[in-house]
């Protein structure tokens, strides 16, 4: 628990992997946002408090879970982990955010049946601007019928699935708009020439690179290049934390993050 305890009227987060990136990055930004206080944090090796907030073993959930009763849980950690957690939480009636991607498509109904018993959100991206990324590739996919599409995606060095979980969500955007691509091509070697029905996917991992990716559709003497960088992580984090604003007093089911967008707009 945060030692400067949780102001009455604060939506209460419990957040996974405290001393991995995304962690620190959910508890620093709840620590300066107003009326959001971190009200269970728990990694699975011990750490320093982080922003204030004192860390929990991981293997202590369940029992933080009941006596804290957080709004809502934030989880980035890994697949093994997040299914395990979600788990917890629908057996403690915590809502679940969890930006964790690489899951098997066991790991996702394992996801899903969490959600019969408390809201779920699963997301591969909590930056506002991804999201208009993938709106528009969908648009602009569906209008340029026949057009080659490739799409790369960069990440730092330690990122370990490839490619991403946002360039999958995004490759799922481009098969759903053109049914005329259905075969993924990851990288190219020797004697390659390009195929019909091919998407074209690369992954880059170097340095510290936040996240990048970039949609090319070419054709017709012309090309069209949808790209989105992330400066830094905490747009994640404020993402994640919206998502978990939205969440907490949802009805159990199967949400994402255009949801949260789509109640924003109207």
């Amino acid at each position: 628990m945060s030692d400067a305890g949780d102001p009455a009227g604060d939506l209460r987060i419990a957040v996974t992997g405290a001393g991995g990136r995304m962690g620190r990055e959910v508890i620093e930004a709840a620590a300066d946002r107003e009326a959001v206080a971190v009200a269970v944090a728990i990694n699975r090796t011990e750490i320093d408090p982080v922003a204030g907030v004192a860390v929990n073993d991981a293997d202590d959930l369940d029992e933080l879970l009941a006596s804290e009763a957080p709004d809502v849980l934030v989880d980035f950690t890994g697949p093994d982990s997040a299914v395990a957690y979600a788990e917890a939480c629908a057996d403690a009636g915590v809502p679940l955010v969890t930006g964790t991607t690489g899951f098997s498509d066991a790991q996702v109904d394992s996801l899903r049946a969490a959600s019969d018993a408390v809201p779920v959100l699963k997301a591969s991206n909590f930056a506002r601007g991804v999201a208009a990324l993938r709106r528009a590739v969908r648009e602009a996919a569906a209008a340029l019928p026949g057009y080659d599409v490739e799409l790369t995606e960069t990440h730092h060095n330690a990122k370990r699935d490839a490619p991403s979980g946002t360039a999958k969500s995004i490759l799922d955007d481009v098969e759903d708009a053109r049914d005329d691509l259905d075969e993924r091509v990851h990288g190219r070697e020797g004697d390659a020439p390009r195929s019909p029905g091919e998407v074209g996917v690369h992954a880059r991992r170097a340095g510290d690179v936040t996240g990048e990716h970039e949609v090319l559709l070419a054709g017709n003497r012309e090309t069209l290049e949808l790209t989105h960088r992330a400066g830094d992580r905490g747009v994640f984090a404020e993402g994640a934390l919206d998502a978990a604003a939205w969440l907490a007093d949802r009805d159990p089911g199967w949400y994402g993050f255009g949801d949260v967008l789509d109640a924003g707009e109207k």
